[in-house]
């Protein structure tokens, strides 16, 4: 598409020797990192609910000379996220990154509309799956002496969008925890960002796509580039605020959008 290759193995890496955590690794954006990081030199812990699909991402990146541990659970749990942060501790010893990706929301209902029980699930995923991310990724970076932490925020998280009410809110929320835990944590070597991520070609996009009376009509109409991310674009900004090269760089909403922000 681009010109390049992102599963292809770079020489010391830019993640070499990290231990990275990815939630929502079953599909899109967060399989595409999971097949990034590693291919940089990180050992990627992969966590999603499907544990089916999680494991055939595991053994990919595997087979591609990656080190890879699939981690089944729900970001909603506290304890099956505690769970996996020690796992990643036991098995490779450290935690350095944590890529947050899970999420979930809806559009084209109107706001008084909206079921009480849509309101609670696109909040417990994409509010409380981060509330339990960071809850327990921080004290394992704190245990390792450096941390990078991505957050995947939205276009949403900055505007009124399409999206549903509930994930406009839960977005916005994405960015305010990003922003007070890089505060708390900045002077113990942690670094927490987000991404502000515009119409990219994801399941839950999918999903979303097919509520609408015409879907994908208008998607990326207020976008400077008329056409949807490729997973593995997202995944590439995600691996530069892990890395070294954004070393300077903490408490950003960074735009991954096609200029939708933008204009």
């Amino acid at each position: 598409m681009n010109g390049y290759d992102s599963n292809a193995k770079s020489p010391g890496g830019l993640l070499e020797g990290r231990v990275a955590m990815i939630t929502g690794a079953s599909s899109g954006i967060g399989a595409a990192a999971a097949h990034l990081f590693a291919a940089e030199g990180a050992a990627v812990v992969l966590m999603a609910r499907r544990a089916e699909r999680l494991e055939q991402i595991a053994q990919a990146v595997t087979l591609g000379g990656g080190r890879a541990l699939a981690a089944p659970g729900d970001v909603t749990d506290t304890e099956d996220v505690r769970r996996v942060v020690a796992t990643a501790e036991e098995t490779f010893g450290r935690l350095d990154v944590a890529f947050n990706n899970a999420g979930w929301g809806t559009a084209g209902t109107k706001l008084h509309q909206t079921e009480d029980a849509e309101f609670d699930k696109v909040m417990a995923v994409n509010v409380g799956g981060v509330w339990n991310c960071l809850r327990h990724q921080i004290p394992a970076m704190l245990r390792a002496g450096t941390g990078a932490v991505v957050n995947t925020a939205s276009t949403a998280g900055v505007r009124a969008t399409r999206a549903g009410a509930p994930y406009i809110a839960a977005k916005h929320a994405v960015i305010g925890l990003t922003k007070a835990a890089a505060a708390q944590y900045g002077e113990h070597g942690i670094r927490v960002n987000s991404l502000v991520v515009g119409c990219t070609r994801t399941d839950l996009l999918q999903e979303t796509a097919q509520e609408q009376p015409h879907p994908h009509e208008g998607f990326t109409a207020r976008q400077i580039l008329k056409r949807m991310a490729d997973p593995r674009e997202v995944a590439h900004a995600a691996l530069w605020l892990a890395g070294p090269h954004a070393s300077f760089v903490t408490g950003t909403a960074m735009a991954v959008d096609g200029g939708r922000t933008a204009v």
